[in-house]
């Protein structure tokens, strides 16, 4: 029992003691280096940090692939032209990142109805654009920052 400190402490005889203090200055940095990750330390545009309209290319064919080799979506795109997709794509991220391009496609409503997505469909999808950021080397801050903007569409998308 630690008395030292006017307060009846025990410490446990089956583990080694450790401070109270470097446990908290620990837990702190962890969590330091895990938001650091998830905010932007930059002003710059999201559109910048996504690796401008090059970066947006890169990500859209590294997404296709992925959606090419994802079993639970694939068949969804049978009959889309995907060359257009991508293109479509490609500007609908330009244009919501802030960067110089104009989206002209449908709505999000528009072009996913009738297909009758499910929410087990639209998580692999969301899990097929995680990975294709991190297969571009998109920084984690950005990545967030996209899939916050992206993930108002859920309600346009599923079931329709």
């Amino acid at each position: 029992m630690n008395t030292a400190s006017g307060c009846a402490v025990s410490e446990p005889r089956s583990h080694r003691a450790f401070p109270a203090a470097a446990f908290l200055a620990s837990v702190a940095l962890a969590v330091a280096t895990i938001l650091s990750g998830c905010t932007s330390m930059t002003n710059e545009p999201l559109f910048e940090r996504l690796g401008g309209e090059s970066g947006l290319e890169a990500l859209a064919d590294a997404f296709l692939i992925r959606l090419a080799e994802d079993e639970v979506v694939v068949a969804t795109f049978d009959d889309t032209d995907i060359d257009q997709f991508r293109g479509h794509l490609i500007d609908q991220l330009c244009e919501l990142s802030g960067g110089p391009c104009t989206y002209e496609g449908r709505t999000m409503a528009e072009a996913h109805s009738g297909l009758n997505i499910s929410p087990k469909q639209f998580n692999s999808l969301v899990e097929d654009l995680m990975q294709a950021m991190a297969d571009v080397d998109i920084p984690l801050g950005a990545r967030n920052e996209l899939l916050g903007m992206l993930a108002p569409m859920y309600h346009d998308t599923i079931g329709g």
